[in-house]
């Protein structure tokens, strides 16, 4: 759903913030409006710039050592945690039809088992501060595209977390999923390096309202479960969630289009799909 004026919003002020991937286009952004707004942000994030306008602190979600001691001394640095936000997360070409390989596994145990292994180094924090998580997931958690089968299930796994972790700690700390569409940033360079773009499927939104709606998620006093960032996307999530068959005919026509207009033309991994296409009557 998206925010209406009704709804109310804590202090950030003094507000003890934990955001992964914190150098990237959304974290960074986020952080620092965070961090104007009187929150005490740190951020954990593989290459950290060193000019972010907070504290970042080098941390590799793959690795769980690595997640153990940047947790450790971003809590230290916080003093304990009120917010948590999995922004973390990387794309890559990975068609289905493909037997799964090093793209796969690097889209799942970053977007997925990253998530998990932060969130779980912040349990107890989080508990003690009756505090809250918020998922960055996206759009593809609930209305998969053609040629990105790893991220889509990667973030459609992220919300199944969610929803464990909602229930096994919602007496102390509340869990919301924010679906953003696409925002232009480095994720998809790789996607496009490979002939797949998905410009003409899905509609790039302003950086501005994603990171918005994050943050109103992150300070709700009565948190959503499930945010949409744009009306279009409030749309496309009840038709995911209620309407499915259309949302898939939607979708398959939309690629079928894209695919005999030579889309991916040249693009080996979406050879398959441009053949059946063509080969249709």
């Amino acid at each position: 759903m998206t925010f209406s004026s009704r709804d109310r919003l804590h202090d950030p002020r003094g507000r003890r913030v934990l955001i992964t991937g914190a150098s990237g286009t959304i974290g960074r952004s986020l952080g620092e409006r965070l961090t104007r707004a009187g929150a005490r942000v740190v951020g954990l994030d593989l290459r950290p710039s060193g000019d972010e306008p907070f504290p970042v602190i080098e941390c590799d979600i793959t690795d769980p050592d690595s997640v153990t001691s940047g947790v450790a001394e971003a809590l230290a640095e916080l003093g304990g945690l009120d917010i948590l936000v999995n922004n973390a997360g990387i794309g890559g070409p990975a068609p289905a039809e493909h037997a799964p390989g090093d793209e796969v596994r690097r889209q799942l145990e970053i977007n997925l088992l990253g998530t998990w292994r932060v969130t779980a180094a912040c349990v107890d924090a989080l508990v003690a501060a009756r505090g809250r998580v918020v998922m960055v997931t996206s759009r593809m958690a609930v209305m998969q595209l053609p040629l990105a089968a790893a991220y889509g299930a990667s973030k459609r796994a992220m919300v199944a977390y969610a929803d464990a972790l909602r229930l096994e700690l919602g007496t102390h700390v509340t869990v919301s999923c924010v679906y953003p569409s696409a925002v232009r940033s480095p994720i998809h360079d790789s996607t496009k390096a490979a002939g797949l773009s998905l410009e003409g499927m899905s509609v790039y939104e302003p950086l501005d309202g994603v990171v918005g709606a994050i943050m109103r998620t992150a300070l709700a006093v009565r948190p959503r479960r499930d945010v949409t960032t744009t009306r279009k996307g409030a749309v496309e999530f009840f038709l995911a969630r209620h309407l499915p068959a259309l949302t898939d005919r939607i979708v398959a026509r939309t690629l079928a289009t894209r695919a005999r207009a030579g889309a991916f033309d040249g693009a080996s991994l979406a050879a398959g799909v441009v053949e059946r296409h063509r080969k249709r009557p």
